[in-house]
């Protein structure tokens, strides 16, 4: 058998095997062929997008909710430690121990706070710093909905608790996280991070969600485009998503309602996808921002809501 033939099957055997550079001989190689490499950002699509990463998510509480299902994506994917928290802890514990039980190799933390207080806020990271030596994400997803009713109706403090929950609490989490994913260790060489708003489609358009829901909400698209560009060159990116109307705690009532009247079928009729979304679905662009294969991605308001902000409202039907 000649060298090259050898070469070659010692290559094919390496790959089976998961690793090992391909055969320089080999035309799939591109240097056989005189092409450039491909310079790879993230492990290759097969592998676990968030492999050894120390994650805090906030607003992990409901069990219907994106925080919940992003957490399981992210443990799914290899993530060395996570932090659920929320103001209420009614279900953390339980969220815990379903992780700790499905992948026991990641570390479940259950913390219970105010995502809109500052120190608190703080001692979530260091923690995650002291003991890791490492943040590698930040998903702020805390929030709340306040009352439906029109403008008029709400009072000055109604109108900034809600932003101090939706808004104030990505600010914080920007402000104490960024400084954090800077961090660098034998473990982590390079710095970076990524840290995600969840903001709404009712920050892109109107009639999506009450006015200072509304606010709040295009407040968080604007601040992760803004803090992107103050962390440039830092390594450390910030990007929003924007769900539609997606089936949590927080929308059941309009979900209740509708099963109740036998008119579930029409939920989401208004988007292109013709329904309403799932936690699971905001989860998995979740982890994408995550991981290192987004590393391009930064400073954007990532609309995830079967194309509903995709154009103007019509009355299905109505147009040719």
């Amino acid at each position: 058998m000649s060298d090259r033939a050898q070469r070659r099957i010692q290559a094919i055997g390496q790959q089976l095997q998961g690793g090992g550079p391909a055969d320089p001989a080999d035309p799939a190689d591109p240097s056989a062929s005189g092409l450039p490499p491909i310079h790879k950002v993230a492990p290759g699509s097969r592998a676990a997008r968030a492999q050894g990463k120390v994650v805090i998510i906030t607003g992990a509480n409901s069990p219907m909710g994106i925080g919940r299902a992003t957490a399981h994506r992210f443990a799914e994917s290899g993530a060395r430690a996570l932090y659920l928290c929320d103001y209420d802890g009614t279900h953390l514990e339980a969220h815990r121990r379903e992780i700790t039980a499905a992948f026991p190799a990641v570390e479940v933390h259950a913390r219970r706070f105010d995502a809109a207080e500052e120190a608190q806020v703080k001692a979530v990271v260091d923690d995650a710093v002291q003991r890791y030596g490492r943040l590698d994400v930040f998903f702020a997803n805390a929030g709340i909905t306040g009352k439906t009713v029109v403008f008029t109706d709400f009072s000055d403090d109604e109108f900034m608790s809600v932003l101090k929950t939706n808004t104030l609490s990505v600010f914080l989490a920007a402000k104490h996280a960024a400084p954090a994913m800077m961090k660098t260790s034998a473990d982590k060489p390079k710095a970076n991070g990524s840290i995600i708003g969840t903001a709404s489609v009712a920050g892109l358009r109107s009639n999506a969600g009450s006015t200072p829901y509304s606010a709040s909400k295009a407040a968080v698209v604007s601040l992760a485009q803004t803090i992107a560009y103050q962390l440039a060159g830092t390594g450390v990116r910030v990007n929003a998503i924007c769900p539609g109307l997606i089936e949590t705690g927080m929308t059941a009532p309009v979900y209740e309602l509708a099963r109740a009247r036998g008119n579930e079928k029409k939920i989401g009729q208004l988007n292109p996808a013709k329904r309403g979304g799932h936690a699971d679905e905001i989860a998995r662009v979740a982890l994408f921002l995550g991981s290192d294969e987004s590393s391009y991605v930064n400073g954007q308001a990532w609309a995830v809501d079967g194309g509903l902000s995709a154009g103007h409202p019509y009355v299905p039907g109505r147009l040719g």
